[in-house]
């Protein structure tokens, strides 16, 4: 579950200011649809994309989440935000990626239950503080299934062959726990944290992982995209206000 917000930084350091935040349709925020899903496919032994079909989806921008409600037959509902993985077209599908969380009702459901041709209820786009129109360069940070947001921005940016810098930092346990894998290219450095290919350091986030990519800051500077965990979000915040990124510059999205 997305939670997009201002982060204090421990020690006193001034919580991030709100740059840019982009404006979102209330009517979207607020209308719940069917949307069915059509296809399913594998990405890591724990994680799976899903596309469904919205007819009447209104669009969104990179960074962007949705609201998604399962019904069981005695009418208990489940509520969950999740990013959207897909760049935004007119196909009318989006595609949503899922870790299967131990006990987790709604991704349980989807690793366990849910077929092609299930309905699912949607409502969005929600949130525009995350959101990349791909008006800036940005630089992205993510782990586990933080990359997913970010891989939208990377999908928008080379479906539109946009010439704004891009690059991206993902950190995973492992090559084989490693989102989107096949579709990552000379825009992202990878970072494996439990175990990794023949004379690959294995560890978590340095300075030293960050230095070449903000040694590249491009005229105007980086906008920093982060998205993880708590204890990802803050190290990495840590990591790029030490090495001079503005404060004001990082858009933090915390899973949690």
């Amino acid at each position: 579950m997305p939670v997009t917000e201002t982060t204090p930084l421990p020690g006193g350091t001034p919580r991030f200011a709100v740059p840019g935040r982009i404006a979102v349709s209330e009517q979207a925020e607020a209308t719940w649809q069917t949307a069915t899903l059509t296809e399913i496919r594998r990405e890591t032994p724990h994680a799976a994309t899903f596309r469904l079909a919205v007819p009447r989806w209104v669009g969104h921008l990179p960074g962007q989440h949705l609201m998604l409600r399962l019904t069981a037959g005695d009418g208990y509902t489940a509520q969950r935000h999740y990013s959207i993985a897909s760049a935004p077209d007119d196909s009318g599908h989006i595609e949503l990626t899922l870790d299967r969380v131990p006990d987790g009702e709604v991704s349980g459901w989807f690793h366990t239950v849910a077929r092609p041709g299930d309905t699912i209820d949607v409502r969005g786009p929600l949130s525009g503080f995350f959101a990349w129109p791909g008006d800036r360069p940005a630089l992205l940070l993510g782990a586990g299934s933080g990359v997913v947001p970010l891989m939208s921005m990377i999908r928008h940016h080379r479906a539109r062959g946009l010439d704004v810098p891009l690059r991206m930092l993902v950190s995973a346990r492992s090559p084989e726990e490693l989102i989107y894998a096949a579709e990552l290219g000379a825009e992202t450095t990878p970072v494996f944290t439990r175990s990794a290919p023949a004379g690959v350091p294995v560890g978590r986030v340095t300075a030293a992982h960050l230095a070449p990519l903000l040694a590249e800051r491009p005229p105007g500077g980086w906008e920093a995209y982060v998205c993880g965990s708590n204890g990802f979000a803050e190290h990495v915040s840590r990591l790029l206000v030490r090495a001079g990124q503005p404060a004001d510059r990082i858009r933090i999205e915390r899973f949690g």
